[in-house]
């Protein structure tokens, strides 16, 4: 099934006649940025609208609502849009948005900035130390191959453990 997509400005209209925002993003992502009252139900979460008329979907482009626009349909007990551009196409409209900067990276963009940075130091070790190092450049790259095989990351795993990642409850 087909969703319809709505501009920024028909989304608000939408959401001023009773409609509900969903972010499908991660909890993570909806910490850092989010539209105001926009109700975080990551991908895969049972959705609970009560009795609105409508829902509109969102995540931060419109790449991953358009990709699952089939299970957002069948997951939703009323009529369904899709916000075209997401986030971004909001925030490019001049609408509100709520940031936290002091809310930590998204898990993913710390895996990009870990393993990146793992990558670069096998490889200069093994340029300069020992060329043995450029086994951490494969053990990293292995371990990123096997998390977009199967879905299970266990650098993101291990980082979701560090202290910046523990948010002191307010």
């Amino acid at each position: 099934m087909t969703l319809t997509k709505l501009s920024p400005a028909e989304a608000k209209a939408k959401i001023s006649q009773g409609a509900k925002l969903i972010d499908i993003r991660s909890a993570d992502e909806h910490a850092r940025s989010r539209i105001p009252g926009a109700q975080n139900v990551p991908l895969g979460h049972d959705l609970n609208l009560g009795d609105a008329p409508a829902v509109i979907f969102h995540c931060r482009s419109g790449m991953r609502t358009d990709a699952n626009a089939a299970q957002l349909a069948a997951n939703s007990p009323c009529q369904a849009y899709l916000l075209e551009g997401g986030l971004d196409a909001w925030r490019e409209a001049g609408l509100p948005i709520m940031a936290d900067s002091t809310a930590p990276l998204e898990i993913m963009r710390q895996v990009q900035i870990a393993a990146g940075l793992l990558v670069l130091t096998g490889v200069g070790l093994s340029l300069t130390v020992s060329q043995a190092w450029i086994g951490l450049s494969a053990f990293v790259g292995a371990g990123l191959t096997f998390a977009g095989a199967t879905g299970w990351c266990g650098m993101a795993k291990l980082l979701a453990h560090m202290p910046w990642n523990r948010r002191v409850p307010a």
